[in-house]
């Protein structure tokens, strides 16, 4: 997924509707979690990040109201991306989880034993037996 926002694009990472002039009618949508992630986990998370970004005065950068699926290859280069497997977001978590740690919400021991569970029980077996697709390419030869 490509992390950009945007008023109208439902491409995007998060989306900011504004096709009502009510404030009751505004909100925030964002697209990212995995429906078969643990939501207490998932929005504990989201909003840790969220007060980080806030306090750190993170810039998210310019609005992108073009359809990120049909970018060109050059413009969809200067879009950042989430990781691309469970690999690859585990290591990005190992590598940095202090938002998390923040207000006692998380601790060092979960953070540590989510990464060990999903990397012994998730990651590791599907790296160890022929994916689906494998077998499509190579069976019949």
């Amino acid at each position: 997924m490509r992390l950009a926002y945007s008023c109208r694009n439902r491409s995007a990472a998060i989306r900011i509707p504004v096709y009502s002039a009510s404030p009751k009618a505004k909100r925030f949508e964002f697209r990212c979690p995995d429906p078969s992630c643990n939501p207490y986990l998932a929005f504990s998370a989201i909003l840790l990040a969220a007060i980080d970004g806030i306090q750190n005065r993170t810039e998210p950068g310019p609005a992108l109201d073009k359809n990120i699926y049909d970018l060109p290859p050059e413009e969809l280069k200067g879009v950042p991306q989430t990781p691309g497997s469970l690999e690859s977001a585990l290591l990005s978590l190992a590598a940095d989880h202090e938002f998390l740690l923040r207000g006692d919400v998380f601790t060092e021991e979960v953070v540590r034993a989510w990464i060990d569970y999903k990397m012994h029980n998730e990651v590791d077996p599907v790296r160890c037996r022929p994916h689906p697709y494998e077998f499509m390419l190579y069976f019949d030869i």
